[in-house]
């Protein structure tokens, strides 16, 4: 196991780092979808929450797919 980013290639740093993002933009989403729920079963209070929250899930996902999409040549 490395324990030096460094010692990474930047080939793997970069594949890791795209990884992580796409993981923290999946979460973010998957936490906003969470909390819309819970406010539409009155959990937490409404205010136009829910529409809110989906549409920030949505543009975290659609964000998500260009920007975190593969770099180079094949």
């Amino acid at each position: 196991m490395v324990q030096d980013w460094n010692l990474l290639s930047d080939d793997l740093q970069l594949a890791l780092s795209r990884e992580a993002l796409r993981r923290a933009a999946d979460t973010i989403a998957e936490q906003a979808e969470v909390l819309a729920a819970e406010m539409e079963m009155g959990g937490l209070i409404d205010r136009g929450g829910p529409d809110a929250l989906r549409l920030l899930a949505n543009v975290v996902r659609i964000n998500g797919e260009g920007s975190l999409s593969a770099a180079g040549h094949a």
